[in-house]
Parts: structure tokens; sequence; C-alpha cells
């Protein structure tokens, strides 16, 4: 079996911001945004990220794109660690990761029509191109995201929230990026926008080869889209998976837990499920608990979970769990 080719790879990463600071500028107190996470994402698949607000998934996806520099921690693109890379260094593969925004009319700027929002992303390269070359390349690109090139004269307030988030999308790709980090893009529009949305990211990924890291909310949404799913809590990831188990084979405790709040469309089904209410509120990450980030909402925690970090291990076939509970039952099995 051939090695899989790894497009990005994150090596317990870690991002704590200053939550408090003495007179003299120390540090007092760190929110851990994102404590000691590690994934990757095989060329031309799609690694979904999911888990309640504040968990830390925007945060891992800021880190990717360097808008946050991390405390700790490698990230590897194209087999180059780019947390060490100067900003020069980085301004040559910068255009290879791009991101697409949660509020698609908030990231755009209302002065400018479609065609010029794309127009600027294309000439930012700093490469000669004559008006006909752009022009033609606008009109390619609004035709690549199913818009149609009369569209380009529109301004965003004269769009639909699904066609502002189109133009995100086309502006994204007159970068003719790689990967692509997608932070809630579908969240904010319409529950039939987001079927259209998402079947569009996946017939571009087909068509253009791109590879994701899908942040979202919504395990429904991130099913449909992911090959791999990785769910945070916490600032940890606590189970990874591919998204065919995430049904049939969720092992992690939060991971069910959040798989019963799901609603399902068939009534009857949904009337004789058992919903996993969990108990008190997310803990602050300014004071997270020792141990398992999980154990004060956990029925299952025992000692161990409140001393120790559980590593995230793998169970078999690629599937990783961060749970004492978990891992011991398979270690038994073995």
């Amino acid at each position: 079996m051939a090695d899989k080719d790894i497009l990005l790879k994150v090596e317990n990463l870690k991002m704590y911001f200053s939550a408090e600071k003495s007179l003299l500028g120390k540090t007092l107190s760190s929110v851990k945004a994102v404590d000691n996470v590690s994934f990757e994402v095989e060329k031309g698949k799609t690694f979904g990220l999911v888990g309640e607000s504040g968990c830390g998934k925007t945060t891992t996806g800021k880190c990717i794109l360097r808008i946050n520099k991390p405390t700790a921690g490698k990230i590897f693109y194209k087999g180059q660690d780019i947390t060490k890379m100067s900003k020069h260094a980085f301004r040559s593969i910068q255009r290879q990761i791009q991101l697409i925004f949660q509020d698609p009319y908030g990231s755009l700027d209302p002065r400018q029509s479609a065609g010029s929002i794309i127009r600027e992303a294309i000439l930012a390269d700093g490469k000669h191109h004559s008006s006909a070359e752009v022009t033609k390349r606008v009109n390619e690109l609004l035709e690549t995201v199913e818009m149609l090139p009369e569209m380009g004269a529109r301004y965003p307030h004269e769009m639909s929230g699904g066609q502002r988030q189109r133009l995100g999308i086309a502006r994204a790709l007159a970068c003719d990026p790689e990967l692509i980090v997608c932070d809630e893009p579908v969240s904010a529009l319409d529950v039939s926008i987001q079927a259209q949305v998402i079947n569009l990211f996946k017939n571009l990924q087909k068509q253009l080869g791109l590879t994701y890291v899908f942040i979202a909310h919504d395990l429904a949404v991130v099913r449909h889209i992911a090959d791999t799913i990785g769910v945070m809590y916490l600032g940890h990831i606590v189970e990874i998976m591919d998204a065919a188990e995430i049904y049939s084979n969720p092992v992690h405790p939060y991971t069910k837990a959040l798989l019963s709040a799901v609603p399902i469309t068939d009534y009857y089904v949904e009337k004789t499920r058992n919903r996993i209410l969990l108990e008190g509120e997310v803990p602050s990450p300014i004071h997270a608990p020792k141990g398992c980030p999980f154990h004060p909402r956990c029925i299952y925690a025992t000692e161990k979970c409140k001393s120790e970090i559980p590593a995230l291990t793998d169970i078999g076939g690629g599937h990783k769990v961060a749970c004492h509970l978990c891992t011991g039952a398979t270690e038994a099995k073995s």
C-alpha cells in the first residue's frame, strides 16, 4: 500500500493568550485556546474539525494560516514547517493556503463590485496581467462557483447570503490555492442553501483537487463533506475517526453526547432516542481542569481522569481517541 500524500500535518500545536499580566508585564494567567492538538490532512481530502463554540476550532485554523503565531508546536505544509518560516519565505506559499469566512457579508468590501473583489485577488500575485486576461479569469471564476458573469457588476448588498458566500469562494479560488481553511462557511446560510454550497465544495474538490480543513459545530453538515473528522473539546482533540464511523462507532463520551443532539427527521425514531444530557458548563480555558478536560462533565470519570491527561491513542484503523476508559478497554481486549 502506497504511503499517504500528506499535505498538512499539525503536531502538538499550542496557542495560549495572555489573560492577566503583572505591572512588570509578566503573564499571570493564560487562556489555553489550543492545547497540544495534532492531526494530518491527506492531499485532496477534507478534515472536519467540530466542537462547541469556544473549543479552539477557529484558533487552530488561524494558526494554520499564520494569522496567529503558535505558542508551541509545528505545522507542516508540504513537508515544510511554516511556523519557523520568515514572513518573506511564507509569502511565496501564502496564496496556496486560503480562508473562507463564516460571515460572507462581513468579509467583503461593500464599496467594491463582485468583479472588482475577484480582480483584486488575481492581481495580488504581483505578476503582469492584461485587462482582457483578468476579465476572462473573473468570468471563469464566477461560472466555476455557479454564478452568471453578469453578477460581477453587482455589489455585496445586492446579493443573497448564498451568492455572497459563492463570491467569497471565487475570491479564494482566484489565488489558485491547494489548501482552503473553511471557517463555519455554511452556518450563516439557510438550510436549503447550505446543501447547495456543500455540494459546490465537493464538486470543486473533484475538479481542482482541493484540500479542505472544514471547521463547523454541526456534525450533520461535516459528515456530508469530510473524509476524516476530529472532535475538539476545550482546546483538545478528543477523537479522530473516518466520517463513515461517526454514527456507527463513536467512542468518546463527548462525541456520543454531540451525536445525541443531532436532530433526526423521522419522528418515531426521534421520539425513542435517548438524549445524553451533559451536566454543568464548559470549564473556562483560563482555569482548565487538571487531567482529562472533559472529566467534570463525564459520568464515567475516575480518579485517573481527574489527574492525568489521556493521550490521543490509535484504537485501530486510524481511529484515535483520548480517553482513559476507552483506551484501557482496548488494551484489555488485546
